[in-house]
């Protein structure tokens, strides 16, 4: 192996897994739930951002549906 390499006549091309990349958003969330992530992330040593992506991600595997069932339902 070389000790250092010349990149600057390489050409450049497309990320393949730019379309799997995360998107940012801004979502507003409870402090309580927050802070449940948070919590839970210093006990994983996981960012509590990807704790929450994780979960999310599961929900999405499992097709888990939210039960609505508490809200009053307008006529």
């Amino acid at each position: 192996m070389k000790s250092e390499y010349d990149f600057s006549k390489m050409k450049s091309r497309k990320n393949p897994y730019a379309s799997k990349l995360k998107k940012s958003v801004t979502i507003r969330l409870g402090e309580d739930v927050i802070e449940y992530f948070k919590t839970m992330a210093e006990e994983t040593g996981i960012p509590y951002q990807s704790l929450i992506n994780l979960y999310l991600r599961d929900c999405v595997a499992q097709h888990r549906e939210i039960d609505l069932s508490w809200q009053s339902k307008r006529p």
